[in-house]
């Protein structure tokens, strides 16, 4: 089914972990620290099918691992840790990182979570064409996940991508965060700061072109040409 990084100091934790996928049909491993993180992604970034990351590690914490690979790999990063402030997780999101468990957890939890991540980045490997959506210098391509602005490719995450998307596929149409959370495909976390947060990143990699997504504030988002 794939092959699961898991980076927490605490053995007992990542072995239950790791016991656990294994028993949902994963393959495992385990990491006792960021450096050591850092050194298997180093050596295949490509490898990991998802990573779960503690973040409270000795020598470099898994915010600092999280921003120090996310350019290297494309797959999912799920935190897991026992802090839990809002602040926190949207950290956490802010640098790239796609779910958020809070310690303790249900194992259960951890597993359906990991699960529909997962399925999540399947959907995405298998996705069939549907052609692409042009808006101004905005070229946004759903068959390989990727968006142009300008002929530039954007560097965008899966979730960041799936906001665009579905706003380039409701162009001009102002959609609430409830409506942009539903249409995040495999989203667990019912939090809307999630979509302020991916908004945000967003706007952050249109540069100069950040107006193309409006705010219709009380409302929601939309997605402009702002040429016209």
């Amino acid at each position: 089914m794939g092959l699961i990084l898991i980076a927490d100091d605490d053995i007992s934790i990542a072995n239950l972990l790791s016991e656990s996928l294994q028993d949902a049909g994963y393959q495992t491993e385990t990491a006792p620290d960021g450096l050591v993180v850092l050194e298997r992604i180093a050596r295949a970034a490509e490898r990991y099918d998802l990573i779960l990351l503690d973040i409270m590690m000795p020598g470099m914490d898994g915010l600092e691992v999280c921003r120090r690979i996310r350019q290297r790999v494309t797959c999912p990063i799920l935190f897991v840790s026992a802090r839990d402030t809002q602040l926190q997780q949207i950290v956490g999101l802010e640098i790239g990182a796609d779910d958020y468990i809070v310690k303790p957890f249900s194992v259960a939890e951890v597993v359906a979570r990991v699960n529909a991540h997962i399925r999540r980045e399947n959907r995405r490997s298998t996705m069939e064409a549907s052609g692409s959506l042009h808006l101004g210098g905005l070229v946004v391509t759903p068959e390989s996940y990727t968006a142009t602005l300008f002929g530039e490719r954007l560097d965008l995450s899966t979730r960041e991508f799936q906001i665009l998307h579905l706003l380039a596929r409701n162009r001009n149409r102002v959609l609430s965060r409830e409506q942009i959370l539903d249409g995040m495909q495999g989203n667990l976390n019912s939090d809307l700061n999630v979509v302020t947060v991916h908004i945000r990143n967003l706007r952050g990699k249109f540069g100069v072109h950040a107006d193309f997504i409006k705010t219709v504030w009380g409302v929601g988002y939309k997605l402009v040409d702002p040429e016209g």
